[in-house]
């Protein structure tokens, strides 16, 4: 498996894990509707534990446009491999989206609230405020950049720009799982913690074609915080660790 297709299966399972517990715990007729936050949080948590395990031997699992950026301006990933990367997450997020969405079909079908559907996709604000919003995202990305850098440490740098296997995989999936899950109890409830731009734009380009009964508009207008947040917030980590 080279590394795109290893990037593109790894968010793919993220994805799908993560869209189908919301889709879980959100929708009507499904076994664990109502289960709330708590379920949804260790949900995404284990999504990224998964895809993390099968990516990281391939890619470093990166999983994520904002960690491979954060990791090219930290100089632990050659900008070059950044838009490939990028892509295949993408593709891998859009791909996840639509199996998890064909699997809860039916119960998509009982479910009248649009907000709900979009939901089970997407992120969006509990209370729309442009600059707190964007704040949410660039926070919650910072942290999780930030804390992997710092679990990494040494390790990464030893390995050298030149080994395609740098990123999450590089410090094991139970780490940065349990890093996602953190973020989600702690910092999630404001925007449901995209934290990845992939994660929030595969998944909403799905929710814009798929053929959903209920679903009403996709906010494209709320679409750029969260591409734009985990981009600035990873960044930043990037640059706070260069310089301390």
């Amino acid at each position: 498996m080279n590394e795109l297709t290893a990037e593109f299966i790894g968010t793919a399972l993220l994805l799908l894990m993560g869209t189908g517990v919301v889709a879980n715990a959100s929708l009507n007729k499904t076994l664990a509707q109502g289960s709330g936050w708590v379920l949804i949080t260790f949900g995404w948590g284990l999504g990224v534990f998964i895809g993390v395990i099968v990516a990281g031997p391939y890619s470093g699992a990166h999983l994520n446009p904002a960690v491979t950026i954060g990791l090219a301006v930290a100089g632990k990933f050659a900008w070059g491999k950044v838009v490939g990367y990028s892509l295949a997450q993408l593709g891998g997020a859009f791909t996840g989206s639509l199996l998890a969405w064909f699997l809860y079909s039916s119960q998509y079908n009982e479910t009248k609230e649009a907000d709900t559907i979009l939901g089970t996709f997407s992120t969006g604000p509990a209370i729309p405020n442009i600059i707190r919003n964007l704040y949410s995202e660039v926070l919650g990305t910072f942290v999780l950049v930030f804390v992997v850098l710092y679990i990494s440490g040494g390790s990464l740098e030893a390995e050298g720009l030149n080994d395609a296997k740098i990123g999450l995989g590089s410090i094991g999936a139970l780490p940065v799982a349990l890093l996602v899950v953190a973020i989600g109890m702690s910092l999630g409830g404001t925007t449901g913690y995209a934290i990845n731009p992939a994660r929030d734009l595969g998944p909403r380009i799905a929710h814009s074609i798929l053929p959903i009964t209920h679903k009403g508009g996709s906010n494209w207008g709320y679409a750029w915080i969260p591409i734009l947040g985990p981009i600035i917030g990873g960044s930043l980590a990037a640059l706070l660790f260069l310089a301390l």
